[in-house]
Order: structure tokens, then sequence, then C-alpha cells
């Protein structure tokens, strides 16, 4: 995720950050500019088709079909927000539950040994989720506290361990059953954001409705030099291009923040919350 001041503006506009959708599009951009010219050339030299009057009526279904498409990408993008949004709630209530569990455990002065076993699987539990949506595993250090099967699900294995680890402490009298309950209530959060990460990264925007307006969006665009010509003569060569910029950028940004568990730039800092739960478990606990 890329830190920044929102109220530097000068750096918004004159800087290009690796994130910046114009790295992308620029190849596109020079096709599209390119082929504008052309058609420009052609229509204001040779085909002459600039007093025609139903050519000069393209220029409306533009408009019409421009409205139809910010539309589109406005709910396009919304959607993409919320995801991304969701996600944030989803690891934001994985730092409190992870810091109630701490707190807990240590208000319960147990020995030593249970306490380092807890303060190495609560962060660990964040960590493996982390690797978990981003189709990769985690050992982590000192992996001999938990066994863990690198074939299965390994989150899972992780709060399995700490809620047998828990109704261990029952079995054997160091906590009470009121205990046993609150303890167990934290710790059946863990799997509740699991589960609803998972959601997010496992169901994409569906494949008709994003092809459908990647297709929308190269046609309004290849279309504009025709019916803008007439109009605005050479001037369509870097309008054109510039409009792509616009409307393919809204589809791409949306795109990126779908999924907001991996590594792009305007992903959520997923990373930096890992550590900074394994950091106030520690300082809990130590």
């Amino acid at each position: 995720m890329i830190n920044y001041n929102p109220k530097e503006w000068m750096s918004f506009i004159f800087h290009i950050h690796k994130a910046d959708t114009f790295r992308k599009l620029w190849p596109l951009m020079l096709t599209i500019a390119a082929l504008s010219g052309g058609i420009a050339y052609l229509e204001l030299n040779y085909l002459k088709l600039a007093e025609t009057t139903y050519i000069k009526n393209v220029g409306m279904m533009h408009s019409l079909l421009g409205f139809v498409i910010s539309m589109l990408l406005v709910f396009r993008t919304n959607t993409s927000y919320d995801r991304w949004w969701d996600g944030r709630k989803l690891l934001g209530a994985l730092t409190n539950v992870s810091r109630n569990l701490a707190i807990k455990i240590r208000a319960l002065n147990l020995e030593a040994e249970e306490i380092e076993f807890f303060k190495y699987a609560i962060p660990k539990y964040a960590f493996a989720l982390k690797e978990h949506l981003r189709e990769k595993q985690y050992f982590g250090k000192d992996s001999f506290l938990i066994e863990i099967d690198g074939g299965k699900h390994i989150p899972n294995q992780v709060a399995t361990s700490m809620v047998s680890r828990i109704y261990a402490l029952q079995a054997v009298g160091k906590i009470s059953q009121e205990q046993l309950i609150t303890l167990n209530t934290d710790a059946s959060q863990f799997t509740d954001i699991c589960g609803g990460c998972e959601r997010i990264r496992n169901t994409p925007i569906p494949y008709s409705y994003s092809a459908f307006i990647k297709k929308f969006i190269f046609i309004y665009v290849l279309t504009l030099p025709i019916g803008w010509v007439f109009s605005l003569g050479y001037f369509v060569v870097p309008i054109v291009p510039f409009i792509l910029y616009v409307l393919a950028s809204l589809e791409l940004i949306a795109e990126e923040i779908e999924n907001p568990f991996n590594t792009d730039a305007n992903d959520l800092p997923v990373d930096e919350i890992c550590n900074n739960i394994e950091k106030h478990v520690r300082e809990i606990l130590s």
C-alpha cells in the first residue's frame, strides 16, 4: 500500500509512481493515437465525410453511450472499493481479536510454557492467513511449537491448536468453565475472519460483466474519431487517447483493488498489519 499525504497536490499531478495506470496503458494509447490520426487523414482529405449529416450525428450517439459507460464504471469501481474496505474491516477485526485473546491469556497467570505457546500461536495465525490468501504456505519460526501439515489448510491447523490448548487447560483445571467459554469465543473469531477473507478472494467479479465493460470501452474509444473528426480535426489525435486513459484507468484500478490481499501498490498493508499483531502480542505476553 502506498503511504502518501493527501494534501500534497503537486506530487499527485507531476509524479508518476509505479502503480500509475499510464505505465500500463501507454502502448495502447499510442496505438489509438495513430489510428485516430489515420481516420482523421482519410476523412478530411479523401472521404470528405465532414459535410455528411449522418456522420455528424455519430457524436450524439457517443454522448448517450458516454453516460451509460460512466454509470457502468461508477458501479464497477464502487463494487471493488466495497470489497477493499470489507477486507480492511476483517483485518482490523483480526488485530482486535489477537490483542483481546492475548490480554485474557495474560490475565490468567498461566505457566511460562503456556504463555510462550500463545505468544507464538496468535501472531502465527495472522502470518499463516496472509500467506494463505496469497496462495502460499507459511510455516514460520520455531514451528515445533505447533505441528503443521503443509498439504492442508494451515490457518485452520493453527486455530485448531489454539482451541485444543484452551480445552486442555480446562481439562487439567488451570482455567474454569466460564474462562473456557470466554476464551473459546475469541478463538472462534479467527475462523470467522478467515472465512470472510476467503469469500472476498474466491469470489471475483463475474466474468461476463468484466468482459463486457472492457469490450464496451474499446469499441467506444475506437469509434470516437469517426464522429468527432469533422468538428475537432486533427485534435482527435491527443483527445481520444486521453479519453481511453480516463476510462481504462478506472477499470484497471477496480481490477487491482477487488482482491485487496495481494502485493499490488494499492492493496491493503497486510504485511504491516501482521507485523503489528506480532509486536503487540509479544508486548502483552512478555
